[in-house]
């Protein structure tokens, strides 16, 4: 079957992406838009709106008529813009709490019921851990503040999900997220954001050390 340019763009993306926060492609790189392409065997058309999403993601410069080439991200960049993606989703999580209607909680509850947490699935898992965070957001039910943690997110998007190649990071994370589930249904809000914290500031360090250990 045939991949539509979408699913091609969405490839290239993810593997691009682990490429770089892995350290394969060198903060500086240029990366050519044919190669890149031909190497997904690909028209430039998925190829340049996956450059455009990495660029977003701050993961690329995309420069007029000099092409795109790797950002150059530090460590402490990282753990400043995870600092502030904790605090946003602890609020996330302590509105919910308080606000969520009886539908949301049952949404949340089964999202994170028919799901198996397995160290091999990263793809599934991170489609998951999307959808997780997202119900929160919605269940602030504040707007500003759900499009503030959307937009810290897509920002964040291939640095959270690099997380989960540490060892185990997926069960763990898992495990955080019933926790977090466990506060909200107690409707212990400022339990739940403690957590949610916690998990985020946790996603930091487990990045940190992935990206050391690869790159070293």
């Amino acid at each position: 079957m045939t991949r539509s340019p979408a699913t091609l763009a969405e490839t290239i993306r993810l593997h691009l992406a682990d490429d770089i926060t892995a350290g394969r492609i060198a903060p500086g790189s240029v990366i050519d838009e044919s190669a890149l392409a031909e190497r997904f065997g690909a028209s430039r058309t998925p190829a340049r709106e996956a450059l455009r999403e990495l660029a977003s993601a701050g993961l690329v410069v995309i420069e007029p008529r000099r092409g795109a080439r790797v950002a150059s991200v530090t460590l402490e960049q990282l753990a400043e813009m995870f600092e502030l993606m904790a605090e946003t989703e602890a609020m996330c999580a302590r509105l919910s709490t308080f606000r969520m209607t009886a539908t949301e909680r049952f949404a949340l509850q089964s999202l994170h019921a028919d799901f198996t947490a397995d160290e091999t699935a990263l793809d599934a898992y991170d489609e998951y851990n999307r959808g997780f965070h997202a119900l929160l957001y919605r269940g602030t039910h504040n707007s500003v503040l759900a499009e503030h943690a959307m937009a810290l997110r897509l920002r964040l998007a291939p640095y959270r999900r690099a997380q989960f190649h540490e060892d185990r990071r997926i069960q763990r994370s898992f495990a955080e997220h019933g926790a977090i589930l466990e506060q909200v249904l107690r409707g212990a809000g400022e339990e739940a954001a403690q957590l949610m914290r916690a998990h985020m500031l946790t996603a930091s360090a487990a990045l940190a050390q992935y990206m050391r250990r690869a790159r070293s």
